[in-house]
């Protein structure tokens, strides 16, 4: 309902912009028609009307930039309320079943288990919009230090597996590359920035997960990661927005995808921290997808 009433705003300021525009260009023609031949009149008429076309123009492209930025910060709050209070409402439940009823030792086990995992999924949330925050305003430089990526990422994928309960053998690291890959960065943010590359995988996988998490080096002086699945995909036009703050794709199937649209956000903030980039191919839905994390090598000096 919000999107329909979006879009409809969206087509009501383009339709009011088109026909201003209509009535300055018939005002101009008709202030031209008039003083054709009286030079300084007609310039000056020429000018104003470039200049309230050139308005009414920008003054279109914000309103509905605004208008998208205010539908995609609604759809922000909306999933991250549900982020929120489905774990909390989940973890009430057990905990109100634990205080009224006596259970045996392994109902208490389980119930300690999922209650354990709502509370992971709680500050995932929370630290997905803490990063956000930082991944925004940028990091300082003071802590940055050498980082030995390849074993970054290879002790980053134990995580997804456990979190997703994903089979043997179905997220797997092809390291295609040549000598050790170090960057210059902060080792936490890069985590981060593999560690949720590794989470969209595997949580758009469906129900028979398939990933392949390559490491490449092009050229010396630069290094690959990408991340390959054979999930719902990515429609094509959705590929260049994917990476926006608080923007979730829309499949056809299934509409918004889960999540609050913060992931993608913080990869490519951090990537273009780091002087690399971020970015995402698909051949559109139900034929997987792939997402590339670039960023430059540096090389260890031998000591003489």
């Amino acid at each position: 309902m919000r999107i329909a009433s979006a879009n409809k705003t969206i087509a009501f300021f383009i339709t009011l912009s088109v026909v201003l525009v209509l009535l300055a260009v018939g005002l101009n023609v008709g202030w031209i028609v008039l003083n054709w031949r009286r030079v300084v009149p007609l310039v000056l008429g020429i000018i104003f009307f470039v200049v309230i076309i050139a308005g009414l123009v920008l003054n279109t492209i914000f309103l509905v930039r605004e208008i998208r930025r205010n539908e995609q910060q609604d759809s922000f709050l909306n999933a991250v309320t549900h982020e929120l209070k489905t774990p909390v409402a989940s973890i009430r439940l057990y905990l109100e079943t634990l205080e009224r009823r006596q259970l045996d030792e392994a109902q208490r086990r389980q119930f300690y288990g999922v209650m354990l995992s709502d509370t992971e999924r709680l500050l995932g949330t929370i630290e997905h919009v803490l990063q956000a925050g930082e991944a925004r305003h940028g990091h300082r430089r003071a802590d940055w230090g050498e980082v030995d990526f390849g074993a970054l990422v290879k002790d980053a994928v134990a995580a997804p597996s456990l979190r997703h309960a994903l089979p043997s053998g179905s997220l797997r690291v092809r390291d295609r590359s040549e000598g050790l890959l170090l960057v210059r960065g902060n080792p936490e943010q890069l985590r981060t920035a593999v560690t949720n590359l590794l989470e969209n995988a595997a949580k758009y996988s469906g129900d028979k997960p398939d990933i392949v998490v390559n490491l490449i080096t092009p050229n010396i002086d630069t290094l690959v990661l990408s991340v390959q699945d054979r999930g719902i995909g990515i429609p094509r036009r959705e590929l260049k927005r994917i990476f926006k703050r608080f923007y979730r794709a829309h499949t056809a199937r299934s509409g918004p995808v889960k999540g609050t649209g913060l992931g993608l956000f913080i990869v490519r903030s951090v990537a273009r921290q780091h002087g690399g980039d971020a970015y995402a191919k698909s051949e559109g839905e139900g034929k997987g997808s792939t997402f590339y994390l670039r960023l430059p090598r540096v090389h260890r000096r031998e000591s003489a």
